[in-house]
């Protein structure tokens, strides 16, 4: 099958700082760095680096036409990331903790949530039953981006980051695969208990493959009865940025191979533990012959 990343692009601002900061309180970064980014390019990314045949659609502004080029040169077809010369691209405002461990992130939407049905519409006749579409909620109208790609017959993966309440009100029925991390999957479950959740987002759906992220432990799986746990691999954390993305991006390019659950997951978690040895979003997801 095809990927299409329907997703964000960010232009990355990374601040290294002692400790996140805190409310009132004014601190100095060690470091600085700018980085190509945004959800949606980082999966695009991942994917491609893995080894699948991507396609990524969004917008950008005329600021970030280079980031148009970042996807380009990892062979991801461009031709529908859209340019909207009067908004600015979005950005990302990173706080990571020096030793790596924590990181926090401002969002600025700028052109992701510019992204109007029609633009939708347009992609969306492009593809067909033989593609995985992968969604992230940084864009604009991601409940119709579900429903319309579900009715045209692609196979959805959503990864409902960040969260907001009104998640809940997405037809996440629709869904063939959700990604989610704790928080994500507390806010969604309302349980904090990991076997929980599962049971808890299994009844809520019961046809949707669920992968529980779970950082330096490792993740979940469940569908259909069958029940899955791989382990993370113990590394020294750099920068855990892209962490997520890059599971989810090497999750899906396994799948969609043919690969099964398990070796996906190992895959996946593979790809994320070698990523956080590295600093930058983009710039720190490995290459499939990475992973021996």
């Amino acid at each position: 099958m095809n990927i299409l990343c329907y997703g964000s692009l960010n232009i990355d601002c990374v601040y290294k700082v002692p400790h996140i900061v805190r409310p009132g309180e004014t601190i100095s970064s060690c470091d600085y760095s700018e980085f190509p980014g945004g959800k949606g390019a980082n999966q695009a990314v991942a994917a491609a680096r893995a080894g699948a045949m991507v396609f990524h659609a969004g917008k950008i502004g005329s600021d970030g036409i280079f980031l148009r080029d970042v996807l380009a040169a990892e062979g991801i077809d461009t031709a529908n990331v859209a340019i909207d010369r009067k908004i600015h691209t979005g950005r990302a405002i990173i706080q990571v903790e020096a030793d790596g461990a924590e990181n926090a992130i401002v969002l600025f939407p700028g052109t992701n949530q510019a992204i109007s049905t029609g633009d939708i519409d347009n992609v969306l006749a492009k593809f067909g039953k033989d593609t995985m579409l992968i969604l992230q909620n940084e864009i604009s109208h991601v409940p119709y981006l579900i429903e319309k790609a579900k009715k045209s017959g692609l196979k959805v993966c959503f990864n409902p980051a960040p969260f907001n309440p009104e998640i809940k009100d997405y037809a996440l029925n629709m869904l063939d695969i959700i990604v989610l991390n704790e928080i994500e999957a507390q806010g969604l479950s309302g349980e904090s208990d990991h076997e929980k959740i599962i049971l808890k987002l299994s009844a809520l759906l019961p046809e949707t493959e669920i992968v529980l992220t779970l950082g330096a432990k490792g993740a979940l799986y469940s569908y259909l009865g069958e029940s899955l746990f791989v382990a993370a691999e113990k590394v020294k954390a750099v920068d855990t940025t892209a962490a997520g993305d890059t599971f989810i991006g090497y999750f899906i390019a396994a799948k969609t191979a043919g690969l099964s659950a398990e070796q996906s997951l190992k895959n996946a978690c593979r790809a994320a533990a070698i990523a956080v040895t590295r600093s930058g979003a983009i710039p720190s997801i490995p290459f499939i012959a990475e992973l021996g």
